[in-house]
């Protein structure tokens, strides 16, 4: 997880992103031995000595101040999302006992919502993306292949994290699934940033690093976004290709939970497939109804 030797990989993984002639420190055609920036010239570049930016890199000082982390931020050309992750990297909560993390469960309030949306597929997620609970058609879009029960028994919860690097059926329908992959793994690094406490999240990042070849590859590269908004390009099974837009609500009751929900432009080829899915799901919704009918009319014959 993320601890001051994660401050330290990430700084290392940001100045040799940076390169000298984006700052002009490389005179045209000159050569280094190693590329990006060195020490010495981004703690030139931030205004604070090579001594004291060391020891910030090898995880030695957790109490740089604002100004000190902004002038980093401005120094390395840091984003917004990516600013914020150092300063949850330099500031690290005290750290507390361990304890066994307990299963976590969408409230009465977030389960009537999502069942109120029956035409758009939604899904209510904690922040490290378990599933806790989906509507019809938001297990049919992403997860049609599983069991619609399964986000209620939390040791065979879905993990979207977790399906998109290892189940092939998730990754079969993401049409960019590269794409899909880095943005979901910056996401979940500024989570880890975040809390850096959770026994629950590590031991998820630890065995997505051990099974996962490309999580592992993609996490060292420390990718960091906020994706609240924005697009997927889909090719679903069923009802063919799909250009869904999405947004992320969070739930403000401090348990980092959130409701994703996706939508498409009103008469678009991807609302029509929409809501062919969403035909297909009430289809089958009704022959469960008459099979548990017959069933119940052949067992009281």
């Amino acid at each position: 997880m993320d601890t001051p030797t994660g401050l330290g990989e990430f700084l290392r993984n940001r100045r040799a992103r940076l390169q000298p002639e984006d700052v002009g420190l490389a005179a045209p055609g000159s050569r280094r031995r190693v590329p990006g920036l060195r020490r010495e010239e981004l703690a030139l570049l931030a205004g604070v000595s090579i001594t004291y930016y060391t020891h910030l890199e090898q995880g030695q000082s957790t109490n740089a101040s604002d100004s000190v982390l902004d002038a980093l931020a401005r120094a390395l050309r840091l984003s917004p999302d990516e600013h914020a992750h150092l300063r949850d990297l330099a500031r690290p909560p005290k750290a507390k006992r361990a304890r066994s993390p307990r299963p976590e469960h969408a409230r009465p309030t977030t389960r009537r919502l999502i069942a109120a949306m029956p035409q758009i597929p939604a899904v209510a997620l904690d922040g490290r993306n378990d599933v806790l609970v989906w509507n019809p058609l938001g297990h049919a879009l992403l997860a049609g292949h599983l069991d619609p029960a399964s986000p209620d028994d939390p040791a065979a919860r879905p993990n979207l994290t977790r399906m998109l690097f290892l189940d092939p059926h998730t990754r079969e329908l993401y049409t960019d699934w590269k794409g899909e992959a880095r943005v979901a793994l910056a996401a979940l690094r500024l989570v880890a940033g975040r809390n850096p406490e959770d026994r629950a999240l590590a031991e998820l990042i630890g065995s997505l690093m051990l099974q996962s070849p490309d999580f592992a590859a993609l996490w060292s590269q420390h990718p960091v976004r906020d994706c609240t908004v924005g697009t997927k390009s889909l090719h679903h099974p069923a009802v063919g290709p799909l250009t869904l837009e999405f947004e992320n609500l969070h739930v403000a009751d401090g348990t980092g939970h959130r409701m994703l929900l996706f939508s498409a432009p009103e008469d678009s080829p991807s609302d029509a497939a929409l809501r062919l899915l969403s035909g297909l799901v009430a289809d089958s919704d009704q022959q469960l109804l008459n099979d548990a009918r017959s069933d119940g009319v052949s067992s009281i014959s």
